[in-house]
């Protein structure tokens, strides 16, 4: 990423099997994008607006109590087919559950239907809170503290799949499917690749302001180098890597809507500081400090854009983001709520699956086992895109559900 300041992490290898590397209960090891190429000679091989309804509690109600025996299966009813669903993660709890049934038959009332459940949420949270431990000691004692640890679990568990299922009603809004889980096609002519779905590069586009769309395609330019605009060539890449990269994007989704957010605000009302004569400079020293932060990763000779700044292009955001300090910028680039964590960790493990790290005895990673897929670059760009804007529209819906529900550190 070209904002290297804001993150603090060795690289991309240092990714859990969880996807998502942490260094604190709500702060990430964000990943830092060098100026080469992400896909390393190792990893690839080259082949030829909420609308307030009211929802009658009569006929939808409170459902976290009587939902226990639906079963989501993240496919529409009408579908006809296994093979369309709607979202990769499956939702689970009686809240998910409720919502995605709204999802599928009348998605236009998920945000009613979610303050209703927030409202829920917060009524058991106040009563959990206004009782007072038992004076006896001992084994009732623990009991009712893990009664009480259980009911704050499946209250994490709701609220993660509210954000998530507000998520996904935001590209369902923009007309955009998600990805569903990354699978060889079994058809003839795609030959084994698991890019079958469309580009939709133009919608990803309209759902960013041009400022933060300049930043995006700076960061395709530095995962894809010269690739970028070939969208038909394909190549065997490691499926950890990629969805290592799933998952950095995502989180930079998420900054980068933060931040642009900022923006647009001081360029309203007119208070954005003095652009930054030495620009030109600033990103040669963003792009050397990238240079550090991935070592493990050496250029491609089909994927190397080969310039100097690796196809980074001066834009007016980054030049705002440069002028941030330090502090500034490390605030900014801190993913807010364990919750939010917790969704990007399951949304790319249901893309990937749960990715096998094994550890060599120098404390390496062994990619021996490391499974590897045939993907085009016009898909990884596609890829890269959603997770992008998955991380923005995260942010957007952590602002929200926390303006009603709050769970956001300070």
């Amino acid at each position: 990423m070209e904002t290297v300041a804001a993150f603090q992490s060795s690289s991309l290898s240092s990714l859990s099997y969880n996807w998502v590397a942490r260094s604190g209960p709500t702060r990430p090891n964000l990943v830092r994008f060098g100026s080469k190429s992400l896909l390393s000679d190792a990893c690839i091989q080259q082949r030829p607006s909420y609308n307030r309804i009211q929802l009658s509690n009569r006929k939808f109600g409170i459902v976290s109590r009587k939902c226990t025996a639906i079963r989501a299966s993240l496919q529409p009813p009408d579908s006809g087919s296994s093979s369309a669903p709607i979202a990769p993660l499956k939702l689970e709890s009686p809240t998910g559950q409720f919502l995605y049934q709204i999802l599928v038959s009348h998605p236009h009332l998920v945000p009613a239907a979610v303050e209703q459940q927030l409202e829920q949420l917060q009524t058991d949270r106040d009563a959990e809170t206004e009782k007072e431990e038992p004076s006896a000691s001992g084994t009732e004692l623990v009991l009712y503290r893990r009664i009480a640890e259980l009911k704050a679990n499946e209250r994490k568990k709701a609220l993660e799949e509210i954000l998530y299922a507000l998520v996904v009603q935001k590209f369902m809004d923009a007309n955009v499917p998600l990805i569903p889980t990354i699978t060889p096609s079994s058809s003839p002519k795609n030959s084994g690749r698991v890019d079958t779905w469309p580009s939709q590069e133009e919608k990803l586009e309209g759902l960013h302001s041009p400022e933060a769309y300049e930043m995006i395609q700076n960061h395709l330019a530095l995962i894809l180098g010269n690739r970028l605009g070939d969208s038909s060539s394909v190549a065997q890449i490691s499926k950890l890597r990629v969805g290592q990269v799933y998952a950095a994007s995502v989180m930079y989704g998420y900054f980068l809507r933060r931040i642009d957010q900022r923006f647009q605000l001081e360029k309203t009302v007119k208070i954005l500081p003095q652009g930054n004569e030495d620009e030109d400079a600033n990103i040669q020293q963003v792009i050397e400090r990238s240079d550090e932060a991935l070592r493990f990763a050496q250029p491609h000779p089909e994927v190397s854009s080969g310039g100097t700044f690796g196809g980074i292009k001066p834009s007016r955001l980054r030049t705002y983001v440069m002028s941030f300090d330090g502090e500034t910028l490390q605030r900014y680039a801190t993913i807010r709520s364990k919750e939010a964590i917790s969704i990007i960790e399951k949304h790319t493990e249901a893309l990937f699956g749960r990715p096998e790290i094994v550890m060599t005895p120098q404390g390496t990673v062994d990619s021996s086992k490391d499974e590897t897929i045939k993907i085009s670059f016009g898909g990884l760009s596609r890829l890269v895109l959603e997770a992008v804007t998955f991380g923005s529209f995260l942010w957007d819906v952590e602002s929200y559900v926390d303006s009603g529900y709050h769970f956001v550190a300070n």
